[in-house]
């Protein structure tokens, strides 16, 4: 049983258990698509071309970095036959040099890459959470349920007002 199986099967056990007083009251509860409210949302969108704009000018430096590389070996490839001993030893320790040092600027870019989203879509998911709240009190919903649904009406479904919100947020901020 998934956590919003056990939140729906609690609430119903709670209010089953609780009394008669409970049962003549009118509960609320609606169902947010966290999926589609972050794709279609202006933040997820916005967040993407920040991202993008960060990692240009590392991948740009990288990109070098290999066109470098490359003239190097074409160097090699073409000249070595005719290069001393020395030369030739310290134009590969170079390409050699510089292959390992390309290789673990890469793999730090990817980790950091990889942080950065995660941190953007951490920041994303609360600021959803945080509309999600509010809609919920603004409309006096008791049960907000989200992730794991086999099965919900679209009578239920809060997703929309919780874009519509996210969309008018991002508007005042700017």
């Amino acid at each position: 049983m998934n956590s919003c199986s056990r939140i729906v099967a609690l609430a119903g056990l709670a209010l089953l258990t609780s009394g008669q007083s409970l049962m003549a009251t009118e509960y609320r509860i609606a169902v947010v698509d966290p999926n589609r409210v972050v794709e279609q949302s202006p933040q997820y969108e916005a967040a993407g071309i920040a991202l993008q704009r960060e990692v240009e000018e590392r991948e740009r430096l990288l990109r070098e970095q290999q066109d470098q590389i490359s003239a190097l070996q074409g160097r090699l490839e073409r000249e070595g036959p005719l290069m001393s001993e020395s030369e030739l030893q310290r134009l590969q320790n170079d390409i050699r040099s510089r292959t390992r040092k390309l290789k673990y600027a890469r793999d730090e870019f990817q980790e950091d890459f990889a942080l950065r989203q995660n941190e953007l879509r951490t920041r994303l998911a609360q600021q959803v959470r945080e509309v999600v709240i509010e809609v919920a009190k603004e409309e006096k919903i008791d049960l907000v349920i989200s992730e794991g649904i086999v099965y919900f009406s679209p009578r239920i479904d809060i997703s929309e007002q919780v874009i519509k919100r996210l969309k008018e947020d991002l508007k005042d901020k700017r």
